[in-house]
């Protein structure tokens, strides 16, 4: 059985390159995620629309080439994905520019084959998403999407939710916060970050933060190289460990260290040991350009005897 459903959308990327051109990619935070997470081992499948175009059909490629499954890509005649452009400064930061308001994935929750979709999560351990894939429905979609997933969940399958924001993709900030609360009231993991956070809730504690999550299970990620944990056996931070090279692009650190620390609980790591690997995962992402870097630059992995009951790992 297939073990992770990651939902979203994969865009068109547009990288910087040098003497001012650009490369031609794909990239998407959820399904940054997903390939990070079969490249650790983990059996995870794409649910996500496309078009009928060529791009399209190079996307599934690439992700078939990846281990990434796509028996739940739905295939949408003459619709087109989105594009997205990173501009990164000296420091590594990234600027992104979207151009996605038709793309075939907004269409996802309002599709003749939705209803198919949504029954499948009860038959995955994890379904992860993240804010940015709410915010491409409606607000019917992200209903109809957050009833699916209460209801796989009495069924056994856990929802991860990551609070990655972006505020052009939400009408205002009181929309986002209840899509956020909604998430948050369902997830049994979360994976959060200040700089996710504090946009939509300015000036609150660290602290006041992790108390406004319902989830069991919560990561915060700080500004610093660390990150705040709780769960059911106590609380605990675990500190990232000193960068040896220089940062060049920190796009998909949060996609890579999201699909490391849920790589490590379902191989049987406690919260501690998955984040320590995802903050390890991430250091070296930082290191490459673009959001999904180069196979032989992917970390040794861990062997460890995977969980093989759902109540095992919770």
């Amino acid at each position: 059985m297939t073990r992770v459903a990651c939902i979203g959308e994969c865009m068109i990327e547009l990288k910087q390159a040098r003497a001012g051109m650009y490369s031609r990619g794909f990239g998407g935070d959820t399904l940054n995620t997903a390939v990070y997470l079969a490249r650790l081992g983990v059996d995870v499948d794409y649910i996500t629309a496309l078009g009928d175009d060529p791009l399209s059909d190079e996307m599934v490629a690439g992700w078939t080439a990846e281990g990434v499954g796509t028996k739940r890509v739905v295939r949408l005649s003459g619709r087109l994905p989105g594009i997205y452009m990173i501009q990164t400064d000296d420091k590594g930061e990234r600027r992104f520019f979207h151009w996605r308001e038709d793309a075939a994935a907004r269409s996802l929750m309002d599709l003749p084959e939705t209803g198919d979709i949504l029954n499948s999560l009860a038959s995955y351990d994890i379904v992860y998403l993240s804010a940015i894939t709410l915010s491409i429905y409606s607000e019917e979609g992200r209903s109809r999407l957050m009833t699916a997933l209460k209801r796989a969940r009495l069924l056994g399958t856990r929802f991860a939710f990551d609070t990655n924001f972006r505020a052009r993709g939400w009408p205002d900030l009181d929309v986002a916060r209840r899509a956020y609360g909604d998430a948050f009231e369902a997830a049994d993991i979360v994976l959060a970050s200040t700089e996710d956070l504090l946009p939509l809730y300015p000036g609150e504690s660290n602290a006041t933060l992790m108390l406004g999550i319902a989830s069991p299970e919560l990561v915060l990620k700080l500004a610093e190289p660390a990150s705040l944990l709780r769960f059911a056996g106590g609380s605990h931070e675990v500190k990232a460990e000193p960068l040896t090279k220089p940062v060049v692009d920190t796009t998909a650190a949060g996609d890579s260290f999201a699909a490391a620390y849920i790589a490590a609980r379902l191989a049987g790591s406690d919260p501690v040991e998955a984040a320590r690997a995802g903050h390890r995962l991430a250091g070296v992402v930082v290191r490459y350009p673009g959001a999904v870097i180069p196979r032989y630059a992917m970390p040794l992995r861990k062997t460890r005897k995977p969980v093989t009951s759902r109540k095992a790992s919770r």
